[in-house]
C-alpha cells in the first residue's frame, strides 16, 4: 500500500484531500475547509479590489475595470484604472497579505493572540529606524527602507536577547516586548519633537500608516522584496506548525526548535519592515487576521495561508473606506484599521462577558 493510499484511509476528523505531482514523486494532504476557505476570502479580496478601481471623482464602470486590467480599454480609462489607482489598491492586497504572515508567526512563536508585531514592538523598532533616516539623514525611500529593515531586525534581536533565558517563552517575550514597544513609542515621538516642522509633519503623517500617492515607484521594490519573503514563509509553515507542538515534540520531528524560531523570526520582521518602509506602521491587521482566520478554518493553531488572505481582504477593505468614507479627503488607512481595531476588541470583550 503506497502512502498516499495509507493517508486516505486514515480519519483525520475533517475533510482531506491528498494531491499529487509527477506521479508520487510530490505529494501534499489538503484540508478542503481550509482551501475552501483562502478562496472564499481571496475572491472577496478581488471583488473590493475591483470596487476599489471602479470608485473614485471619475466612476469608471466594472466592465471597464476589467477591460483596463486585460488591456482592452481606450486611453483615459487604462490610464485612471492601470496607471493611477491599480498600483494603491495592489500594494493594499500584498502589503495586508504580509502583514497576515507577520501576524501569524509571532502569533504562533508566542502561542498567544496578542503576540503581534504591533503589539511587541516590532513595528515601532522599524519605525524608529525609518525616523531616524527622515528626520536625521533625510533619507529618499530606499533608504528609508533600509533604516526601517534595520530598525525592525535592531529591535527583534534586542527583544529576542531580553527576552532569552534558556530559551524564549511566547509571555516573557511579550511583557519584554510591549516593555521596548513603550520605549521606543517615546523615542519616536521626542524625535518628532525635535524636529522641524515640516518634516515633523511629513514624518507623522506617514507614521499614521498611508497609501495614499504611493504608485508604481513603490509598488516595483515592494513586490519584488514580497516575492521572496512569501514563498519563504509558506515554506516555513509546516515547522512553524511542528514548533506549536512544543520544542522536544518538534526535535523529535527532526526540527531544530531554536534554529528554526530565530529564522522564523527574522521572516517575521523581514515581513512587517517591508510594510512599514513603504507605507509606514498599519496596525491591527497582523493582530487580527491570524484569528479572524482561525475562527473561519476551524483549525487548531493559527496558519500562514488563510492570514495571509484574510491580511489582504482586511487591508482592501479598510483602503476602500479611507479613500471613500469622507470622500473627497482620503484618510491615512492606518486610521481606519485601528478604528476597527477597536471595534474588534469590543466584540471580544463582549464575546467574553457572555461567556462568563
Amino acid at each position: 500500500m503506497s502512502a498516499l493510499e495509507q493517508i486516505k484511509g486514515i480519519d483525520f476528523g475533517r475533510p482531506i484531500r491528498a494531491v499529487r505531482w509527477f506521479g508520487d514523486a510530490l505529494s501534499h494532504r489538503l484540508d478542503v475547509r481550509t482551501v475552501s476557505v483562502c478562496l472564499v476570502l481571496l475572491a472577496i479580496a478581488l471583488a473590493v479590489a475591483l470596487v476599489t478601481l471602479a470608485s473614485g471623482e471619475y466612476q469608471v464602470p466594472l466592465p471597464d475595470v476589467v477591460r483596463a486590467l486585460l488591456g482592452q480599454a481606450e486611453g483615459r480609462i487604462h490610464m485612471v484604472v492601470v496607471e493611477w489607482r491599480l498600483p494603491r489598491t495592489a500594494l493594499a492586497l500584498i502589503l495586508g497579505a504580509a502583514l497576515g504572515m507577520g501576524g501569524a508567526i509571532f502569533q504562533s512563536l508566542t502561542r498567544n493572540p496578542l503576540g503581534s508585531p504591533d503589539i511587541i514592538g516590532f513595528d515601532a523598532g522599524a519605525y524608529t529606524g525609518a525616523l531616524v533616516v527622515i528626520i536625521l539623514l533625510q533619507g529618499g525611500y530606499y533608504a528609508i527602507a533600509g533604516g526601517a529593515l534595520a530598525g525592525g531586525l535592531c529591535t527583534a534581536l534586542l527583544v529576542y536577547v531580553l527576552a532569552y533565558s534558556r530559551g524564549v517563552q511566547g509571555f516573557r517575550l511579550i511583557i519584554v516586548g510591549i516593555g521596548v514597544s513603550a520605549m521606543l513609542t517615546s523615542l519616536n515621538t521626542w524625535m518628532l519633537l525635535r524636529a522641524k516642522l515640516e518634516v515633523a509633519m511629513a514624518a507623522a503623517i506617514w507614521g499614521a500608516g498611508t497609501l495614499n500617492g504611493l504608485g508604481l515607484d513603490r509598488l516595483g521594490p515592494a513586490a519584488l522584496i514580497l516575492a521572496v519573503l512569501i514563498p519563504l514563509a509558506l515554506l516555513m509553515s509546516r515547522p512553524m506548525a511542528q514548533l506549536e507542538l512544543g520544542d522536544d515534540a518538534a526535535r523529535a520531528l527532526g526540527v531544530n526548535a531554536e534554529h528554526t524560531r530565530l529564522a522564523l523570526l527574522v521572516l517575521g520582521v523581514a515581513l512587517t519592515a517591508t510594510v512599514t518602509a513603504t507605507a509606514g506602521p498599519i496596525g491591527f491587521v497582523a493582530l487580527a487576521a491570524p484569528q479572524l482566520a482561525r475562527r473561519l478554518t476551524g483549525s487548531a493553531g493559527v496558519a500562514m495561508l488563510p492570514a495571509a488572505a484574510m491580511g489582504a481582504l482586511l487591508l482592501a477593505a479598510a483602503d476602500y473606506l479611507a479613500q471613500r468614507a469622507f470622500a473627497p479627503t482620503q484618510i491615512p488607512v492606518g486610521i481606519v484599521t485601528v478604528s476597527l481595531g477597536g471595534v474588534y476588541f469590543v466584540w471580544l470583550l463582549l464575546r467574553e462577558a457572555r461567556r462568563q
